[in-house]
């Protein structure tokens, strides 16, 4: 398990004068209840106050002050107003001007909810909840009625952050980008359909990881792929060293367009399990055993001299199928045999991806279809957000492949400036 980074501890915060906090508790026990409702209390004028201080820079003079002689606007009252926080409804004295131009920053002026609540919405969404699950919850939890409309524009805010998140700046060189999709069903002039979310996950010269993009597509082929590659390049990455799929229709000849120096290597574990599904449940460990010295030959011709002897073994006489797959897949196969242990280690699997996938599935599982492409997006941009949150750093045996990255590559395996 690798130790996150030490992090400064956070610098204590000054305490509330005691002559304050008298104010909203009382001495003597106190129940939960009461607590809850000082703390309440305690956030209403804290709010209220702050929006008093808005109005003050505004007017530019304070309660009870001397006014400015080129002032003529004037504090005018308050008016009532219910917001939602994150410890549920809260009814607030916003202040106001006679002319109408104060516009607070806190709360704007049409604003019904707090920004903490918000968090609390987005939050509860990117773990898949859906609409209805989040209205009970939030019912439940802070005595609340939310509409559908409400979640739908807060959860629709985050659009923005995936539109820029889908178009900043990349690396300029990647060494390892993993390739793959997911289904996803999506509705699409008035039907459902199974789409494919495909997503790259790029390993970068230091050995950290990156997602670069989300790209969702009914059918993949090279024009699709030639403009998830166009994409990549726009946005400065020049150069991918090795490419790892699971053999995607039309990546190829889109990499040879845009990509010519990168090298295709087809997912060896990928390769096995298709191997695997051919043979019944008792057969399958002596079946991996029997392909084990393909794909851990010392060199290409090793291995196409071991898959030969396996086509005319007993196991390629029983599963042909086994030995025309591997031959229909051989050329994106043997690029893995010029490389040492080190890389091949790197770019034996796209397992990294498929462990993404997996978490990704389980916060979208409980959603029947989604009803566009956009929200498709929305929901799993925020599940890629909560699982990279936690990547700190890249593997322990990433050093020995870097090196060899290094020799390999030379002149285009570069580290970015610090």
């Amino acid at each position: 398990m690798h130790r996150k980074p030490k992090r400064e501890p956070p610098e204590a915060p000054a305490p509330v004068p005691s002559e304050i906090l008298d104010q909203f508790v009382r001495q003597g026990p106190i129940s939960h209840e009461e607590l809850e409702a000082a703390v309440r209390r305690f956030k209403k004028a804290i709010i209220e106050r702050a929006l008093g201080g808005e109005l003050t820079h505004h007017l530019g003079y304070a309660p009870g002050g001397t006014k400015p002689d080129d002032t003529t606007n004037h504090r005018n009252g308050t008016g009532g107003k219910t917001v939602l926080t994150d410890d549920g409804p809260l009814t607030l004295e916003v202040p106001r001007d006679r002319d109408g131009s104060f516009e607070p920053r806190l709360i704007a002026k049409h604003d019904r909810h707090f920004s903490g609540f918000d968090d609390k919405i987005i939050a509860l969404y990117a773990r898949g909840l859906t609409v209805r699950e989040i209205q009970a919850f939030l019912r439940e939890m802070y005595a609340v009625d939310v509409s559908p409309d409400l979640i739908s524009t807060v959860t629709d805010a985050v659009l923005a952050e995936v539109t820029a998140w889908q178009a900043r700046p990349l690396e300029a060189m990647y060494p390892v980008v993993f390739f793959d999709a997911l289904r996803v069903k999506i509705r699409d002039e008035a039907v459902v359909r199974s789409k494919a979310v495909y997503l790259a996950l790029a390993v970068l010269p230091d050995g950290s990881r990156d997602m670069l993009g989300i790209w969702i597509e009914q059918t993949e082929g090279a024009k699709f792929w030639m403009k998830v590659f166009t994409d990549l390049k726009t946005r400065g990455c020049q150069d991918i060293l090795i490419a790892v799929t699971d053999g995607l229709k039309g990546m190829s000849e889109a990499l040879a367009a845009v990509y010519p120096r990168t090298t295709l290597q087809t997912c060896i574990v990928h390769l096995l399990r298709n191997s695997m599904d051919f043979a019944n449940w008792k057969e399958r460990k002596p079946l991996a055993a029997a392909l084990r010295p393909i794909y851990t030959a010392a060199s290409a011709d090793a291995a196409l001299v071991v898959l030969e002897a396996f086509a005319h073994g007993p196991w390629g006489v029983r599963f042909p199928t086994i030995v025309a797959a591997w031959r229909r897949a051989w050329t994106q196969v043997i690029p893995f045999f010029a490389f040492p242990p080190e890389v091949r280690r790197v770019i034996y699997t796209t397992n990294a991806l498929e462990s993404v996938h997996a978490q990704v599935r389980k916060i979208i599982k409980t959603r029947g279809h989604f009803p566009t492409d956009e929200a498709a997006t929305k929901l799993v941009w925020l599940a890629l957000r909560n699982i990279t949150a936690t990547w700190v750093r890249g593997a322990r045996t990433w050093k020995a492949a870097m090196n060899q990255f290094a020799m390999l590559y030379e002149d285009r395996f570069t580290m970015p400036n610090a």
